[in-house]
């Protein structure tokens, strides 16, 4: 396996990479060009955890699809083998698994993307990048190879993402159910003396959102 560990940067155009999957070729981020999509990478085909998130994300592919999202699975395994594991998913637990999953054998993806980690073997931990449609990486997580990820949070991700693009906003913590805010969103902080004088005079009694201080503005999430 290639040993070129790199680690990606948020806001940094993710580096083209070729692979093979179980689709067929596959370039990235070119091939999807226009689209958002989630890659993942999981430490091994025919593993329990790992089958419990297939399951999850495959069931989830139409709710990613309807947010112009993709998913883009990978591990160290043979193509055969996710052909194979793909096969019994679908035979014993009734999912079948739609997205492409990358055939990364020789560390070409995953040593780029940082997702080995010594300490951890020579499996592919638990990361997920979410991608924009410009080919952005716009998030990393990972996960060690014990704890299972959760689906929700990743859709939760994307769609607080797409909507702080297209509104120019923030999103609290566990947006749009938020303790403090529920669904509404924050307006991000003025980043100079004048603008944060403008916001003590104009907005502090402007009705259409809640003043806090100006730094602290929030307003409802439009529909």
């Amino acid at each position: 396996m290639e040993n070129s560990m790199g680690l990606p940067i948020l806001g940094a155009p993710l580096p083209e990479m070729k692979a093979t999957t179980t689709h067929g070729e596959m370039t990235l981020p070119n091939d999807l060009k226009g689209k958002w999509f989630v890659l993942f990478s999981h430490p091994s085909d025919f593993t329990p955890v790992c089958t419990t998130e297939f399951v999850g994300l495959a069931a989830a592919h139409e709710e990613f699809k309807a947010m112009n999202t993709e998913l883009v699975g990978l591990s160290v395994d043979s193509v055969v083998s996710h052909l194979k594991w793909t096969e019994w998913i679908k035979e014993h637990m009734g999912q079948e698994i739609t997205f492409p999953i990358i055939a990364d054998s020789l560390g070409r993806v995953a040593n780029k993307l940082g997702m080995i980690h010594e300490a951890k073997g020579t499996d592919t931990v638990r990361a997920v990048f979410i991608v924009d449609d410009k080919g952005i990486l716009r998030t990393m997580m990972y996960y060690p190879q014990e704890a299972g990820r959760s689906v929700p949070e990743i859709i939760r991700t994307v769609k607080a993402l797409q909507y702080a693009d297209k509104h120019g906003t923030a999103m609290p913590e566990n947006w749009p159910n938020n303790d403090i805010l529920g669904s509404d969103v924050l307006i991000e902080p003025a980043k100079t003396e004048e603008l944060a004088q403008e916001r003590r005079e104009t907005m502090k009694d402007n009705k259409d959102v809640e003043y806090r201080d100006w730094w602290f503005i929030s307003k409802p999430m439009e529909k």
